[in-house]
């Protein structure tokens, strides 16, 4: 045989085998989200990898890793951290397994607010009386260049919505979502007639979001940080993600 027909047959065999691996690889792990979604049915698993050791598979419940054998009959619960550069792991598997597509988001659904020249972009969403949330408007007034989408996204309890509504309905809603959360200057009751209907929106697209609580922020690449973050967090997040 001709060396460049060797050649050609080579790697198509090695093609072969990879996607054979590949294959085998997908059963394995198809059958072990199958075992550990009926032995624990209350618990969504999204996706399931082998993990760093030998022997375990990360397993991606959407708001933690956690980490089990082949066979599916033991779970461990628990960070893995790679002790040569103290990566915590799972964060950072769990953090890029639940990236969002940013340029996908119904920005037209936020309240925005620009500051400087607002070239750095965030998402945020945020339940007016969420007192993690208002921790968080305190500090973003520390953060210049930046643009700031907030999705009302009242789950806390039914004066969250009404308040949600009144911020949506006003007239200069970043001035009214502003006042309300850093001044506490109650916003005047939404108008019969305006259409509020974007609020129920934003809380299905959270939660097909996985958006479990209140401060959560999406960065511009996709990367999600729950909670209130300090300065120096937001603004390291912002300049990675640039």
């Amino acid at each position: 045989m001709p060396i460049a027909k060797r050649i050609v047959a080579a790697v198509a065999l090695a093609a072969a085998a990879a996607l054979g691996c590949t294959a085998h690889a997908d059963q394995t792990t198809d059958k072990l989200k199958a075992t550990l979604q009926s032995r624990l049915p209350e618990i969504p698993i999204k996706s399931i990898t082998k993990a760093p050791i030998a022997g375990l598979y990360e397993v991606n419940l959407g708001t933690q890793m956690v980490y089990t054998d082949a066979s599916g009959d033991y779970v461990i619960a628990g960070d893995l951290v790679e002790t040569k550069t103290r990566s915590n792991l799972s964060e950072a598997h769990l953090a890029e397994f639940n990236k969002i597509d940013f340029a996908s988001l119904p920005l037209e659904r936020a309240v925005k607010v620009v500051k400087g020249n607002g070239s750095r972009r965030i998402a945020v969403f945020s339940d007016p009386n969420c007192p993690y949330c208002k921790q968080l408007e305190t500090t973003l007034k520390s953060v210049d260049n930046i643009t700031v989408y907030t999705f009302l996204y009242p789950v806390l309890s039914p004066d969250s919505v009404t308040k949600s509504k009144a911020i949506w309905c006003s007239a200069d809603r970043a001035k009214a979502w502003e006042a309300w959360m850093i001044d506490r200057h109650a916003p005047a009751a939404a108008a019969s007639a305006c259409d509020t209907t974007v609020l129920d929106k934003n809380l299905a697209l959270g939660r097909s979001l996985d958006v479990t609580g209140t401060p959560t922020i999406i960065f511009s690449d996709g990367r999600r940080l729950p909670g209130a973050v300090s300065v120096d967090q937001l603004n390291g997040a912002l300049a990675s993600a640039h």
